[in-house]
């Protein structure tokens, strides 16, 4: 194995792999010399590898303490490593200050377990035994002779909040919306958050316990055209664009009327929701009561400063780039503005200070709006309530990128190998987290996006949720086929989602479609993170659909997601007609087999009902001429709502018998991305003939009061 080999693999780089196809994969050198790069290893000659390497090795044998030690709350009490110089056995001072204020010290003198010889001498290392701790987040100091190091103590379950957890025995449904494709009978172009909080109630009256929604990740006002939710500036916050200012104690104008029809004109909706956000900023300045100025206050101090960086970065964007888009990214603004902790930073927020407050309290209407819309869910009876959507990162010139350049690694993208669905792989434009940094950080990114989005929410889904073991990084400028894995810490990622989960009394629930590694299920099942289930990929054997019993209990399922056709789309081909028409297919041969596929499917789909005793027999269903109507549809999903799934989720397209997607994946233009709205009214969602057949057959099936 050579140097860079080595290098590689000690840094968490999967030097080799099997593709999707069975077939061996090599990772090119380059590859790992850029991903090295990224991860701030050194690594283009000989000489920066072995320096690289040699630091690797020896930097656990530097700390005195790790910089974060992940404790099995149910193994107590335990033991952290303190590594210090010399052998001797002086005694360790420590000192706990625990998350509940609680202080705890003592003085031991446990003997040298490990000894390493590094070249300003030898370094010993003990293991430290600390009192049983409640399960949280505890500081721990030490001190010997004159070493003192601090270290983060997290103590966490074994498993998230569950299903069961909410309600026992319960098999329970919901439905899923798009927000910005929700309409109302007067609106302002776009779905919004007052429009979700009667999405929410009405759902709850029809009997549903959850309603699932796109992520609300804040994404780049400066340049709404930039739409999809799952390529934000930051996880951490909200987008603006859902915010509905005629909900704002300050809004005193007359509604504009929505231009456009059904697919969204992200810009037009900017230039005519942001300029009455600034107005009702200008009143609140002028006359918010004091109570309303001190509830305002309170948020941006709990928002403490990840809350203020990132208003800064909306107030510096605009700056530079409100005229330009060419100075979008960060690295083209003046280099002092380049880090967030500058003096030039801070003379430009101090220099733009009611700029800055706009996206203060931009961020505290759309909060409290979001809080308004789970609380008409409750009162409406959903027992889960809002079931949120975690995206899997932020592109590299996001706010989250430049307020944590440590953290967050440049030069790489987030993606996806070759596989039947993109043969030339995918490159998703997302910046990853630095493992190396997710330690010395003691994992503080990680918690910080999961705490945003189980905020109003009972249910969490995290995107691409193989990305807790590992994630397919993609070098800048190079193909995706010549990326490589990167492996993740999934027991402390696991560890530390579980404590937020049960915290927030938030159900997890894993998307892990497409290339799953070998064993991955079976962990996120004993931490209590429900798997995803969807139809189309529910097979066994030569493609059969799998019957709906053999479906997991601890599970969500759903006939489709936001990437897939709906039902109605599926039944028409209508996505195959899209990839042809856009010239996606690289011959007609090949669309020409996905169509005959399809046909097969469908036979498929209806052999599987007639299994189910939920379509007839006889006579013989002709897939090609039986036309997507409300029966197929019910029938669809009563197989579905049949099987032991603890969760189950209706999108509001297939209610409603769409047949268009909201996202085509391999598609950036000809394809409306985002932008399609829903044919109806949430109202009319919900009084249709066809939508209130589906929830009744949803309420017989799984009945609040029965299993």
């Amino acid at each position: 194995m050579t140097i860079l080999d080595l290098l590689a693999e000690r840094a968490g780089i999967v030097i080799d792999y099997h593709d999707i196809w069975g077939k061996p994969v090599a990772v090119p050198d380059e590859t790992k010399k850029a991903l090295l790069v990224a991860m701030g290893l050194p690594a283009e000659t000989a000489d920066e590898q072995r320096s690289s390497l040699d630091r690797l090795a020896e930097g656990p044998w530097r700390l005195p303490l790790p910089p974060v030690v992940i404790v099995p709350s149910e193994k107590q009490p335990f033991d952290i490593p303190v590594t210090l110089p010399g052998g001797s056995g002086t005694p360790i001072r420590w000192t706990i200050r625990m998350e509940d204020g609680r202080v705890q010290a003592g003085e031991s003198a446990p003997p040298v377990v490990e000894c390493r010889e590094l070249h300003d001498g030898a370094h010993g290392q003990r293991l430290l035994r600390l009192p049983e701790l409640p399960e949280g987040y505890h500081d721990l100091e030490i001190a010997s002779g004159e070493v003192s190091a601090r270290s983060r103590v997290i103590v966490a379950p074994s498993r998230c909040w569950t299903p069961e957890d909410s309600a026992p025995g319960a098999r329970m449904w919901g439905v899923s919306a798009q927000i910005y494709a929700l309409r109302a009978e007067k609106d302002w172009g776009i779905g919004n958050l007052s429009v979700l909080a009667d999405l929410a109630a009405r759902a709850g009256q029809a009997g549903a316990d959850l309603v699932g929604i796109n992520p609300l990740h804040a994404l780049f006002p400066v340049d709404p055209e930039q739409a999809s939710p799952y390529s934000p500036s930051s996880r951490d916050f909200l987008n603006i664009l859902a915010i509905d200012p005629t909900a704002v104690p300050e809004f005193e104008e007359t509604q504009p009327s929505a231009e456009g029809g059904d697919l969204i004109d992200y810009s037009a909706v900017a230039r005519r929701v942001i300029p009455a956000l600034r107005r009702l900023h200008e009143r609140f300045r002028s006359d918010a009561s004091p109570d309303r100025r001190r509830a305002f206050e309170d948020f941006v101090a709990a928002g403490g400063q990840p809350l203020r960086r990132f208003a800064i970065f909306m107030a510096l964007q605009e700056h530079f780039a409100g005229d330009d888009l060419a100075r979008f990214a960060w690295w083209t603004w003046p280099e002092p503005c380049h880090d967030p902790g500058s003096e030039a930073v801070e003379a430009f927020a101090r220099d733009h200070g009611e700029e800055v407050e706009f996206h203060l309290f931009a961020e505290w209407l759309a909060d409290a709006q979001l809080a308004a819309a789970a609380a008409a869910g409750r009162e409406g009876g959903l027992r889960l309530g809002l079931y949120r959507d975690l995206a899997i990162g932020a592109g590299a010139a996001s706010a989250s990128a430049w307020a944590n350049p440590a953290g967050i690694c440049r030069g790489v993208a987030i993606g996806a190998p070759p596989d039947p669905f993109s043969r030339a792989g995918q490159d998703w434009g997302l910046a990853p987290l630095n493992p190396m940094a997710l330690s010395a950080q003691a994992f503080a990114p990680f918690i910080a996006a999961l705490r945003a989005n189980m905020r109003h929410a009972g249910a969490l889904r995290i995107d691409h949720a193989m990305g807790l073991q590992r994630l397919f990084w993609i070098p800048e400028g190079r193909p995706a086929a010549e990326g490589a894995y990167v492996i993740y810490p999934l027991d402390a990622m696991l560890r530390v989602l579980a404590l937020e989960s049960r915290r927030h009394r938030c159900v997890v629930i894993g998307e892990d479609l497409g290339t799953v590694p070998e064993g991955f299920r079976d962990q996120m099942a004993d931490a209590g993170v429900q798997s995803y289930k969807v139809l189309p990929f529910e097979r066994v054997g030569d493609g059969l659909f799998r019957r709906a019993a053999d479906y997991p209990p601890d599970a969500l399922v759903t006939a489709g997601t936001h990437d897939l056709p709906t039902l109605a789309g599926f039944w028409t081909g209508g996505d195959i007609a899209w990839r042809g028409r856009l010239g996606l297919y690289p011959d007609e041969a090949a669309a020409q087999a996905d169509r005959e596929l399809r046909a097969l499917d469908r036979r498929r789909l209806i052999d599987a009902l007639i299994d189910a005793g939920l379509w007839p027999a006889d006579p013989p269903t002709d897939s090609e001429g039986q036309p997507f109507d409300l029966d197929l549809s019910i029938a669809i999903h009563r197989f579905l709502a049949r099987s032991p799934c603890r969760l189950m989720m209706v999108t509001l397209e297939d209610a409603l018998g769409e047949a268009e997607q909201p996202n085509l994946p391999g598609t950036v233009t000809g394809h409306p991305n985002w932008r399609r709205r829903l044919p109806a009214t949430v109202a009319e969602a919900f009084s249709r003939p066809d939508a209130a057949a589906l929830y009744d057959m949803m309420r017989s099936e799984r009945p609040r009061d029965g299993n």
